[in-house]
């Protein structure tokens, strides 16, 4: 049996839900999701990969982009979906299908919104970003995320959350002499000298700038530590992995150049970087979407896939039904008001 686009969104919510699509198995959802898009006449579908593309072409002044991921992580022992009260279980509940049951009901039953919709619905976000599907279409059909403002069906507890922090991750190396441990003076303890890159991230003080109206929190924190060869050797080298979240007035080469900063002396390797995106809420496009959206738009503390729109030069927001805490524990839940209510202030948006 297909999914049910007409009837109660919690209810296609719990039927995306219970076919599984952990990261790299989308293929059975991506298919439901193609052939429960293709009978629409007001929709052009297409499908890349296990990333389903659906647009209207209404020649409104204006287009969105409203963007959701197919996959899960693994499935821990919380499937098939299961209601208790007001609350939706199972994997993948907040982040993502409920997001991604508003996108299709909403395609399915706004046909002809007051601005063109490409509705995005793409395979591998919870991985390694090589295999990102939305990062496929960014590098090989940029023109498919291009629009004048993009949603991204990210978890928020139905609050508007703004851009995202960027994120990178350095090894710094302390350098050492070994010795036999007999004989530790005759070298020189790499992995004592580490504490001096420790006692940088401990005398840390998080910035909270302001960027666009809203308050982010920057971090710096040691993620993995190692060093040592054998249990009689002084250790030549001791490897620290930092990982720095900065907040969007900091481009990827500022954050770097901060770093480096931090700890000149020590060799430092950059191992992952991604950019940060401002959350562009005084785009007029954007102005609109709060406006009939509601609420207090809050700082996303965390890196999503806004951040392939901002390169673009698309201003972006996280706004979705599901809360982020709850995002891959093995009791995640959604609240089933707040899928109603994403529905309904979405709904609102593209009709106004």
């Amino acid at each position: 049996m297909g999914l049910d686009l007409w009837g109660d969104v919690a209810e296609l919510t719990a039927a995306i839900v219970d076919i599984e699509s952990v990261s790299g198995h989308e293929q059975a959802l991506a298919e439901a999701v193609e052939e429960a898009l293709r009978p629409l006449p007001h929709l052009t579908v297409e499908r890349d990969g296990d990333t389903v593309i659906a647009r209207t072409a209404l020649g409104r002044a204006e287009r969105v982009v409203i963007a959701g991921h197919l996959d899960t992580v693994p499935v821990n022992d919380n499937l098939p979906s299961r209601v208790e009260g007001d609350r939706l279980y199972g994997c993948g509940t907040t982040d993502m299908k409920s997001g991604v049951a508003v996108m299709l009901k909403l395609a399915a039953t706004v046909p002809e919104p007051t601005r063109d919709v490409t509705y995005l619905f793409y395979e591998c976000e919870e991985v390694e970003a090589v295999r990102n599907g939305l990062l496929r279409l960014a590098e090989a059909r940029p023109e498919l995320l291009h629009g004048d403002f993009a949603v991204l069906m990210e978890p928020t507890h139905a609050v508007i959350e703004g851009g995202c922090q960027g994120t990178l991750r350095v090894e710094v190396t302390a350098p050492g002499e070994r010795a036999h441990s007999a004989r530790a003076w005759m070298g020189s303890n790499a992995i004592h000298k580490a504490g001096e890159i420790l006692d940088v991230l401990r005398a840390y003080e998080p910035r909270k700038p302001v960027v666009d109206g809203l308050e982010y929190h920057e971090g710096l924190n040691a993620v993995f530590v190692r060093g040592g060869v054998a249990g009689n050797v002084i250790p030549d080298e001791c490897v620290v992995t930092v990982n720095h979240r900065f907040a969007p007035d900091k481009s990827l080469a500022e954050a770097e150049s901060y770093l480096r900063g931090l700890f000149a002396g020590f060799e430092v390797t950059v191992v992952d970087a991604s950019d940060a995106a401002r959350p562009g809420l005084t785009h007029p496009a954007a102005e609109a979407f709060v406006a009939a959206v509601g609420g207090t738009p809050r700082a996303k503390l965390g890196w999503t896939d806004v951040a392939r729109f901002s390169a673009l030069g698309v201003p972006a927001v996280n706004y979705g039904p599901g809360d982020p805490p709850l995002a891959h524990t093995k009791d995640e839940y959604v609240e089933i008001p707040r899928i109603h209510e994403c529905e309904e202030r979405l709904r609102a948006w593209l009709t106004e």
